[in-house]
């Protein structure tokens, strides 16, 4: 403990940012043994959902059904927008700062059991103190998100009873390794002999299947155990011996998220005999989820559309839904973005969209400047001809790229917010904004219609 004892969630974090030498030090030993300290257990069916992409969406859906089923739930998520508070739901509300600061207390406590202090990261000491509130808080279902990978992320502690894997694909490749069969052997990791393991990606490497196989975990894959179909009015799901017919679309928006709602719903069919859920509580569960920052589109005008997708990958599924949507004029982009992520491969998926860039800061040292990033776009539009010359501006914070975007827009414009969850949660801090453009767009005049 330190010479000043903390007292606020802040004083916490704090000190979980100066306790252990690495941001990021994979390994489950430490985090076990504290572990064992606290006797941590879960009481409950637990999912583990591991992936690239869709796997806070995926949890979203999970949880959504389970609680129109009546069932008490707990989900842990990483990272958060705007309040640390958002990691951990139970019974589909954040929990407040007073109960994480007590189990804050109960990690740190055991940390230091005995005179011999094990030393924690902040992602390990936060997810302690997550799954112990979870674990004491009498539920019927835990949902817990891998943080980074899976084998070596701290939440694999915990054995799940049903693992899900959504996309894979190429990203944190200094701690996953280079190419996709690497990142899905790690990711495999969080599946369990004899368990089920949902496997969402269509094209998984063969590493997620030989694991599979090699474990003998119970392995459902997408195509194969379960899949879905629909046209432009319904989508239905069948999985084994189970089906869902006409069913609304999910409420979260974009076409990747029916391969994320048929991962949730076969992990829910697979622990049918431990949480039965009902037809209906599927239907209203999806109709009714809701989850910040996942292709988010706030009414308004101009348009404005949130995402925090921060890799090639996750910024195509973006580009393609962006891309399915009614005509705007101009689009106007705010983006910011981790100096370690695959920036022009961000960039290069989506620059054919953008007419406007409003590049900015990040209030974290990992972040690239707005400069370095409006340099990498450069570079990538030499080789374009029709986004050569685009306007570009470079900006503090995201609020302030947003309200120049605001500024230029006109009301049937777009303006769209990715790149990270430190841009996105920029524009959430102080709540959902609600755009009103000073420009009205097209008017009509006595002479006919005229643009102002």
């Amino acid at each position: 403990m330190p010479a000043t004892p903390p007292i606020t969630l802040q004083d916490w974090l704090a000190h979980c940012e100066r306790i252990h030498p690495q941001q990021i030090d994979l390994g489950l030993e430490r985090v076990r043994a504290v572990a064992e300290r606290l006797n941590l257990h879960f009481d409950c069916p637990v999912i583990t959902v591991a992936g690239t992409n869709g796997k806070g969406s995926t949890c979203a859906m999970i949880e959504a059904v389970a609680l129109q089923a009546g069932y008490r739930t707990g989900v842990y998520t990483s990272p958060h927008l705007v309040h640390f508070e958002e990691r951990c739901r139970i019974h589909g509300e954040a929990v407040s700062a007073s109960e994480l600061i007590a189990n804050f207390e109960a990690v740190e406590s055991a940390r230091g059991q005995n005179g011999q202090e094990i030393s924690l990261s902040y992602f390990e000491f936060t997810t302690l103190a997550i799954l112990r509130l979870m674990s004491l808080a009498k539920l019927d279902l835990a949902i817990l998100e891998v943080g980074l990978g899976g084998r070596l992320d701290a939440t694999n502690i915990v054995d799940a009873d049903c693992a899900v894997i959504t996309s894979i694909d190429i990203d944190h490749t200094e701690y996953l390794g280079p190419d996709r069969e690497s990142i899905g052997r790690e990711k495999a990791g969080i599946m369990r002999t004899g368990r089920p393991a949902i496997v969402c990606d269509p094209m998984p490497p063969q590493s997620v299947v030989d694991h599979a196989r090699e474990i003998g975990a119970d392995l459902w894959r997408f195509g194969h155990d379960f899949n879905f179909s629909g046209d432009k009015q319904q989508w239905n799901w069948a999985g084994r011996g189970r089906r869902y017919a006409g069913m609304a679309y999910p409420s979260l928006r974009g076409a990747n998220q029916l391969v994320n709602a048929s991962g949730a719903l076969a992990a829910l069919d697979a622990l049918r005999d431990r949480i039965p859920v009902t037809a209906q509580a599927v239907r209203n569960g999806l109709g009714m989820v809701e989850l910040a920052g996942r292709f988010q589109i706030v009414p308004g005008e101009p348009t404005l559309v949130l995402d925090v997708a921060h890799n090639p990958h996750a910024v195509a599924a973006l580009t393609a839904n962006l891309d399915a949507m009614r005509f705007h004029p101009t689009t106007h982009v705010v983006f910011g973005a981790m100096a370690d992520k695959d920036i022009k491969g961000m960039l290069a998926r989506i620059g054919l969209l953008v007419d406007r860039w409003y590049f900015t800061d990040l209030p974290t040292a990992r972040a690239a400047s707005a400069a370095d990033l409006a340099q990498l776009w450069e570079s990538l539009a030499a080789g374009l001809s029709r986004r050569k010359g685009i306007p570009v501006s470079l900006h503090a914070t995201p609020q302030e790229a947003l309200d120049a975007a605001v500024a230029a827009a006109g009301a049937a414009d777009r303006i769209v917010v990715f790149g990270s969850f430190y841009t996105v949660g920029g524009v959430l801090e102080h709540g959902t904004p609600k755009l009103q453009a000073k420009h009205l767009g097209w008017s009509t005049s006595k002479s006919g219609v005229s643009k102002p």
